[in-house]
């Protein structure tokens, strides 16, 4: 193997092993910066705007604070933390019944206001499904494979509940409805009814399906790789002999 080579196999495995890190710190560097600019730093001007209230004349000048807890990295990390800690006060609220009729209340208004309830909806949607687990688990009972979209092309789907009646009464046949997600935004994608019996049940939970779908195939677990191909029973055998000689 010629050096050019070498150096494009070593260049290619080093970028594979980096890329995976460099891209997460990227986006927690980006998501530190958003919640810096859009979220901290309103924190840190009312810090400075409570501390010039409650401390009086005798302290330090508006522009002192303003140095340590706006532009400084001190206030800076301070604002974060305090976001962060101010997040998770709000999660703990909302999970007591209290705290959910209440936020009912205001999604009751918001949903009841004429430009929100276009926009809130599905953005609430969105983010429930990428951030909730439960919400994942409710939407989603199980992943199967199914023939999508034309027969000898299989797909992965989650299903989401039961066929319509009325078309399960007229074909005589049970039926599943099952999400075939896109790949590699599963948060969209194809609602289908299937034959239950032409669906094949997989053994991997809803978590796996979303890492395979996400990663466009690249992440399978470990013990589910095909190592090897199935022998071919002796009637797919013939039928490939057959189409050889057919052509010559």
């Amino acid at each position: 193997m010629s050096l050019t080579k070498h150096l494009k196999s070593y260049f290619l495995r080093g970028l594979a092993v980096l890329l995976p890190s460099v891209l997460t710190i990227w986006i927690l560097v980006l998501a530190f910066g958003f919640i810096q600019d859009k979220i901290s730093v309103h924190i840190s001007e009312g810090l400075v705007w409570l501390i010039m209230k409650v401390q009086g004349d005798g302290g330090l000048t508006e522009k002192e604070l303003t140095n340590i807890f706006v532009t400084g990295t001190a206030g800076s990390v301070l604002g974060f933390l305090i976001a962060v800690v101010a997040v998770c006060i709000v999660g703990a609220i909302l999970a007591s019944v209290v705290g959910r009729a209440l936020w009912h209340m205001i999604e009751q208004f918001i949903m009841n206001t004429p430009v929100l309830k276009r926009i809130y909806p599905y953005i609430k949607q969105i983010t429930d499904f990428v951030l909730t687990q439960e919400q994942q688990q409710k939407m989603f009972s199980r992943v199967v494979a199914v023939e999508y979209p034309r027969k000898g092309l299989w797909s992965v789907g989650l299903v989401t509940g039961s066929g319509i009646r009325q078309v399960t009464e007229t074909v005589q046949k049970e039926f599943v409805t099952v999400l075939i997600p896109n790949s590699p935004t599963p948060v969209t994608g194809f609602v289908i009814m299937v034959p239950k019996e032409q669906t094949i049940a997989l053994d991997i939970t809803i978590e796996e399906a979303f890492r395979y779908i996400l990663s466009a195939g690249v992440v399978i677990p470990t013990d589910r790789q095909v190592t090897h191909l199935p022998q071919a029973n002796s009637k797919d055998k013939e039928e490939q002999d057959r189409i050889p000689a057919e052509r010559s």
